[in-house]
Parts: C-alpha cells; structure tokens; sequence
C-alpha cells in the first residue's frame, strides 16, 4: 500500500489537470458514444501488462542481483560510476525509466555510502536520472510515451528503434565523457560487499513464468500478440500466482492517459481548435514536444499534442529530448530527486542546481544535435 499512496502522491496533481481539462472539454462537446473511441485501450492494455510484469520481477529481486554480479567486478570510483549509470541507461530500455529508477537509485545511494564516496552521490545519482530519461527513448517500452505513439502510429519496431538511434548514441558518449569529470575516480573502493546491499532472492519458479511474460509482453508490443489476450494472460497468471502484484500497477498514470484521452477527443472535435492547434504544430512537432514537456512532464505533452499533427517521428523525437531540462520534463526525474533529498535533505539546492545545470547542458547538445541533422 506504501508504494500506492507513493505514487498517488507523486503524480496526484497531473492527475488532476488531466481530469479537469477532460471535464471542462465536457462542456463543449457532450459525452456520446464516440467518447470510448477516444481510449486507445491497446496502449493502455500493455502498459498494465508490463507494469504489473516489472513488479513482479522487482518483487523478486532480479534487477538487484543483476545489479550485485556487476558491481563485485568494480574496483574503483569510475568503474562502480560507469556501472551505476549504465545500468539506469540500459535498464531503462526494457523495465522503463520510472522502474529503473526506482531500482537502481537507492541502490547506488546505499553503495557509495558503504565505499564512503559521498562525493560521488549527487554526480552520480543525476546522471543515472539523466541515463533513464535518455536509454528509455531508444525502446517501445522504455517510457509510456513511447509505447503510446508506436502504437499510435503503427510504426514497425526497426523504424522506431532506428529513428531513436542516434539519439541515444549521442546521450550515451556524452554520459560516458561526464564521468571522466567525476573527482576521485581512479581512488580504490572500500567496501563493495555483496551482503552488504542485499542477500535475498526470489522464487525461481516465479522468475522464470515472468520471464516468460516479458517475452509474451514483447510479442505484443510488435503486435504478434492481441494486446487483450495479452491482458488476460497476465491477470489469470499473476493473479493466481501473487494476487497483490495485480494491485501494484501504476493505476494513476492509466487514470491521467483516460483523462488526456478524453480532453484531446473532444479537442479534435471542435473544429476552428483542432484547426488552429494543428496549424500552430505543422513543422514544429519538435519544438513545440521540448518547450511543452519542461511545464508539463512529456508524458501528458505527448497525450495533448498527438491529435492535432500527423509528424508524429518530430514529436517522438521532442517529447523524449523534452524530458531533459526541468525537474518535471519527465516525472521519473522527481524518482531521483525524492530519494536523495530523504536521505540528503540539507543537499537540495546542490542536487537541483547541480540537476539543471547537467540538464540544461545535455538538452542544449541534443537539441543542437537535432537542428544540424535537420540541415542535411
């Protein structure tokens, strides 16, 4: 329940807007029968699906073991930095940026406590949020926004993947180049003892059958799979094997997706708006995702912005460069920020200074990035 009430605060106030805006557009345009048209069930199917998979993994302990074999091979400052970052940013492509996150943060946190590399900890720690708000944009599922407009569009899996590529090329040199900055890289580890993060592990038998839905999971994300006989296979597994996992999906952001839904239909439904709003998008898809996503996180910028352009390849591109900049371009950012600040509380103007500023720096190269291949 903890991690529920965690959630509903975290994300209770764009829930919020979602809500309102949908209600307000109510007024404009009746609730009909087009209204359930508006829903893109399939997104919404998978993304539970894969939700619940995660968690059931995460209950499991797989990311932390995964994590453990890596980290016994470091044996010094940059190398346990390269793993912790590396493994936001890889991480983030399959189990999401949010999971990653969640996962590897307090993970590290602990860690370079034990090594006594508090002057590693805030470098560190904003660049694994910058590591899986970047990695997520490569993959489907590496984000809500991306699972959300390759369904949307009908993308193949190599078109999106190729049209990210670069991107993430670009984040991952330049991820790899800031770590050359961090101090004391080359000092010897003090203490990287296993057991001293954790020596619990799951039941195989529950690993291996979540495994196997990962894999299902997949199959339906390229569209081998119905996505409700997708949904359906999860709920009667899941919920026969551990029906608490089942409760631990992140059901508020499928609530702000509904509300979005609903808002942008009946946006699209009034002409001289749906007019307006796609004239001011048409050859601005890019611009418009980035500058959106810093006040509003990219998620709820994708949900408002894709029923009004048909240049959906600029507006993935926006809204995953978009989640760098502020502390709510992406709402997995505030992950990050939570974790430190609880365990930091007096660093906090550091952290966020030192959060913007990194930033600013990678958006700044990527958008960079993004005009010059535009030229040519």
């Amino acid at each position: 329940m903890s991690g529920i009430k965690s959630k509903i605060k975290r994300l209770d106030k764009v829930l919020c807007i979602a809500w309102i805006l949908a209600i307000i557009s109510a007024f404009f345009v009746r609730p009909d029968r087009t209204y359930i048209s508006y829903i893109d069930f399939r997104s919404l199917g998978i993304l539970w699906g894969l939700m619940v998979i995660i968690q059931g993994l995460k209950e499991n302990s797989v990311f932390e073991r995964i994590a453990i074999a890596l980290l016994s091979k470091v044996k010094n400052g940059f190398e346990l930095a390269v793993v912790l970052v590396f493994m936001c940013f890889i991480g983030s492509m399959l189990i999401t940026n949010d999971v990653a996150l969640i996962t590897f943060v307090p993970l590290a946190i602990m860690i370079l406590s034990s090594c006594k590399r508090e002057d590693l900890m805030i470098p560190v720690v904003v660049l694994q949020t910058i590591a899986a708000n970047l990695g997520s944009m490569l993959t489907p599922i590496g984000n809500p926004q991306n699972l959300y407009l390759y369904g949307l569009t009908g993308m193949k899996l190599s078109s999106f993947i190729l049209t990210m590529l670069p991107y993430s090329l670009i984040s991952a040199v330049l991820l790899f180049a800031c770590l050359f900055t961090l101090p004391g890289r080359k000092e010897k580890l003090s203490n990287t003892k296993e057991n001293s993060i954790t020596s619990r592990f799951g039941s195989k038998i529950q690993i291996i059958i979540y495994a196997v839905l990962f894999v299902v999971a997949l199959l339906t994300v390229v569209r081998v799979i119905p996505w409700y006989v997708f949904a359906i296979i999860v709920f009667v597994i899941v919920g026969g094997m551990d029906f608490k996992i089942l409760l631990r999906a992140d059901y508020i952001l499928l609530l702000t997706f509904i509300g979005f839904f609903i808002f942008t239909g009946n946006m699209g439904r009034i002409d001289y708006i749906s007019d307006f709003l796609g004239t001011v998008l048409t050859n601005r898809e890019f611009a418009i995702g980035v500058i959106l996503s810093q006040f509003i996180s990219n998620v709820p910028a994708t949900l408002m912005l894709s029923g009004f352009t048909s240049n959906y390849t600029s507006l993935l591109v926006g809204v995953n460069v978009g989640g760098l900049g502020t502390l709510i371009a992406s709402m997995a950012s505030l992950i990050s920020f939570k974790a430190y600040t609880k365990e930091f509380p007096g660093n906090t103007g550091k952290y966020f200074g030192m959060f913007t500023i990194a930033n600013i720096i990678f958006l700044i190269v990527l958008v960079g990035f993004r005009f010059a291949i535009s030229l040519f």
